[in-house]
């Protein structure tokens, strides 16, 4: 029928958006990385401190994704706390970008960030074997029939 659109179609919510999304994610999260570890680099007052900010920072940034934030996190807390701690992580390298004197380049990454985040949570996929939600219901688990044991 015109007008309604297939499930494997090209849309938001079918799977190449959803795994183009999550590519760009990868690249937004190691951009952020990069941007922390810039900003430690050029505030240490001296090397040591340089030093010190520039891996540490980072560091920190990979343990809190490691724990709260990634797909298998030991630690995954709730949607708000997923969210909380993407846009700390991810909203860290768009205020490092700030910090290094490139306001205009942290807005563009702040708001890339954002976005990204919202299509990630709000079309999120189940773990394969669980069931998927139906299109355009977005985070909603809708029972497909009886699940194989």
């Amino acid at each position: 029928m015109a007008g309604q659109v297939k499930r494997g179609s090209a849309v938001i919510d079918a799977r190449p958006w959803y795994v183009a999304n999550e590519l760009l994610a990868l690249l937004i999260e190691l951009v952020a990385l990069g941007l922390l570890c810039w900003w430690g680099f050029a505030t240490g007052d001296n090397a040591g401190l340089g030093v010190l900010l520039g891996i540490g920072t980072p560091a920190v940034a990979v343990a809190l994704w490691w724990l709260f934030a990634a797909p298998e996190a030991k630690l995954r807390p709730t949607l708000p706390g997923v969210v909380f701690v993407k846009g700390l992580v991810l909203g860290g390298g768009a205020a490092a970008l700030y910090g290094v004197g490139h306001p205009a380049g942290a807005v563009i990454v702040a708001v890339m960030a954002a976005a990204n985040i919202a299509v990630a949570e709000i079309f999120r996929r189940p773990v394969p074997g669980e069931d998927e939600p139906e299109p355009g219901a977005a985070g909603q688990q809708q029972p497909h029939g009886p699940k194989a044991s």
